[in-house]
């Protein structure tokens, strides 16, 4: 998975934009963020999850995922290691993190 494939997965999900936070891209429904990429560093991406999503993939794919730090990730920030991730494992993610936001 390369920060490319990661975008184009999260802007095909319906009312997905790209923005900017904090200097780094990030993918939104409406004003609501549900993803960003070069977080903690360009290796990297972060869904945004419920707290009992984030426990179920990083307890699944220990390697792929893992909490962001402090806060942020108690309530569900999950940092997905592009490099180690398929297609299929951050499309899932993405879903999840997209459908949060969701009425």
């Amino acid at each position: 998975m390369t920060a490319d494939d990661f975008r184009r997965l999260a802007l095909a999900l319906a009312g997905a934009t790209e923005q900017e936070h904090l200097r780094h891209p990030d993918f939104r429904v409406g004003k609501r963020i549900f993803a960003t990429l070069g977080y903690p560093d360009a290796a990297c991406a972060m869904v945004k999850l419920k707290p009992e999503q984030q426990e179920i993939l990083v307890a699944s794919e220990p390697a792929i995922f893992a909490p962001a730090n402090g806060g942020w990730g108690r309530a569900g920030a999950t940092i997905l290691r592009l490099e180690l991730a398929d297609e299929p494992t951050a499309a899932s993610a993405l879903r999840m993190a997209w459908s949060n936001l969701q009425p």
